[in-house]
C-alpha cells in the first residue's frame, strides 16, 4: 500500500506542476495587443484554430496533441495469468488528427487521431518491477458540440519489463491496450481527461513462461491541443 501511495504522489506531483504552467502560458498568450488589421495574406497573420467550429464541434485536420497522465491499474487474472500485477504508470503521448471531422450528420460525428505513447511505471503489489512500453494508438474523438469530448482508443506496441515468473519469461514483450474516456476542455486548447484502460503484456511465445500480465484501471491527466 505504501508503494501505491508513493507512486501516485510522485506522478500527481508532475501533473500538478505542469497544469498551472500550461494555464498561465495560455493566459499570457491571450492578452490583448494593439495591432494593425491583418488578412490571411499578411505575414504574421493569425493561424486557424484547432476546431472546425466552436469548442467540441470537431477538430481540424492536422491538429496536434500532447498529453500527460497517471494511472492506477489493478491486476486481473484472465487469459491464463497466474499472479495479480498492480501498476502505477505514467503515460506521455503525442498525437495528430488525421483528416477533418467525419459523420457530419451522424451520432458518431468526430475525428480520428494517431498517437505514439510512452508508458512507464512500477508494479507496486509485489516487488518494485518496472515496465516501459512504446505504443502506437488509434483514437476516435466524438464531436458533441460541448466541452465534454468522449473518445475510444486502441493500441499495440512493444514493452520492456522486469516482471518475471510465473507470468513472463523475459524482458522483451508486446503490449495491447484498449481505453474509453472523456476530455473536459478548460479552454479551447487545454483539457483534463479521465479514462478507463485495459493493458495486456505478453511475448507472443518468444519467451517462456508466457501466461501474460493483464491490468485495468483509471487514468487521469491533461491534454494540450495545438
Amino acid at each position: 500500500m505504501k508503494n501505491v501511495v508513493r507512486s501516485i504522489a510522485m506522478w500527481l506531483g508532475c501533473l500538478l506542476l505542469i497544469l498551472p504552467l500550461s494555464v498561465r502560458a495560455e493566459e499570457r498568450g491571450s492578452l490583448p495587443t494593439r495591432t494593425m488589421p491583418m488578412t490571411h495574406d499578411t505575414p504574421g497573420a493569425e493561424e486557424p484554430g484547432i476546431w472546425s467550429g466552436t469548442t467540441g464541434h470537431g477538430f481540424l485536420s492536422g491538429t496536434q496533441t500532447m498529453s500527460l497522465g497517471v494511472g492506477v491499474t489493478y491486476g486481473i487474472i484472465v487469459l491464463g495469468g497466474e499472479d495479480q500485477h498492480d501498476l502505477v504508470p505514467l503515460a506521455l503521448a503525442y498525437g495528430v488528427m488525421i483528416g477533418d471531422t467525419v459523420g457530419a450528420q451522424s451520432w458518431y460525428r468526430g475525428n480520428f487521431e494517431v498517437r505514439l505513447e510512452v508508458l512507464l511505471g512500477p508494479q507496486v503489489n509485489s516487488g518494485w518491477d518496472w515496465t516501459l512500453a512504446l505504443t502506437p494508438h488509434l483514437r476516435y474523438h466524438f464531436a458533441t458540440g460541448t466541452r465534454w469530448v468522449p473518445y475510444v482508443d486502441i493500441g499495440a506496441g512493444i514493452a520492456l519489463t522486469e516482471i518475471r515468473s510465473p507470468d513472463l519469461g523475459g524482458a522483451f514483450q508486446f503490449n495491447e491496450q484498449a481505453a474509453a474516456g472523456v476530455n473536459y476542455f478548460l479552454q479551447d486548447d487545454l483539457a483534463i481527461f479521465l479514462e478507463g484502460r485495459y493493458v495486456h503484456i505478453s511475448s507472443a511465445g518468444i519467451s517462456e513462461p508466457n501466461e501474460g500480465v493483464n491490468t485495468v484501471g483509471p487514468f487521469l491527466g491533461v491534454n494540450y491541443f495545438f
